[in-house]
């Protein structure tokens, strides 16, 4: 891990009295998995909606590939090779999880949504949902109904559906969110399959996901970075332990 592929320089965002992100910098290295750490309250999703676009920093710059993309919006960073999941899950319930992986196949390759035809009956799309399936572990499932399968599954299936697009950096903001133990060790293991191919940035509260699975970690307390370094440094930081690691789960 030579290469930087994500430089945050000074990021500053404030909802009124409250800054959420205070001079944030940081550094991500390709296919390194760079997990944000923090207590509740310590801007970790307000930083990531920052660097996907949906949020406008005040101040600082975000460059990813060597490109300043500070004020880009969402779509272009897309373009760019940047993917994101979110804390709630937005599969559609109603059709299958093929088709939901086709319509996100056909949202990179700039296809017509024509819901009249649907997306399933277009090789050109399902062949590639398909291979998405398989790299994720889905691909028996294909010809269920997202309704019908695990919360674990479709947190799976949103992240293929975030592959899709075949990012360099995939932002995944609590993938373990509302699973359960043997939920969580089996999406970890799939976290697992991922590196090495993609670089991602994780916020995640189940703390022995992060620790599995990162390579660095970053930890956010009042919007302001304290630590940053490797798992068994960090969890061996007095500060860190003081602001975080002793105090319970985080949100």
């Amino acid at each position: 891990m030579t290469d930087v592929i994500l430089e945050v320089q000074g990021l500053v965002k404030s909802f009124g009295g409250l800054t959420a992100t205070d001079k944030v910098d940081l550094q991500v290295y390709e296919n390194e998995v760079n997990a944000i750490i923090g207590p509740n309250g310590a801007g970790k999703t307000t930083l990531v909606s920052q660097l996907t676009g949906e949020l406008a920093p005040d101040a600082g710059r975000v460059i990813f590939a060597g490109k300043d993309i500070t004020t880009l919006p969402p779509h272009k960073r897309s373009h760019l090779g940047i993917a994101r999941s979110f804390q709630i899950t937005s599969v559609f319930l109603e059709m299958s999880i093929l088709e939901n992986a086709a319509l996100a196949v056909q949202a990179h390759t700039g296809h017509s949504f024509q819901f009249l035809t649907p997306a399933s009956a277009d090789r050109s799309l399902t062949q590639p949902a398909m291979e998405i399936l398989e790299r994720v572990g889905l691909a028996d499932r294909a010809h269920l109904p997202a309704s019908t399968v695990s919360h674990g599954e479709h947190r799976q299936l949103e992240i293929a559906m975030a592959l899709a697009s075949n990012p360099k950096m995939l932002f995944l903001d609590e993938p373990m969110a509302g699973m359960g133990p043997e939920e969580s060790a089996r999406m970890t293991e799939f976290l697992q399959s991922l590196k090495n191919s993609v670089t991602i940035l994780l916020i995640e509260h189940d703390m022995d996901a992060v620790f599995a699975l990162a390579d660095r970690i970053t930890v956010l307390v009042y919007g302001k970075v304290i630590a940053v370094g490797a798992p068994e440094d960090i969890r061996a930081n007095p500060e860190v332990r003081q602001a975080y690691l002793g105090e319970g789960e985080e949100s």
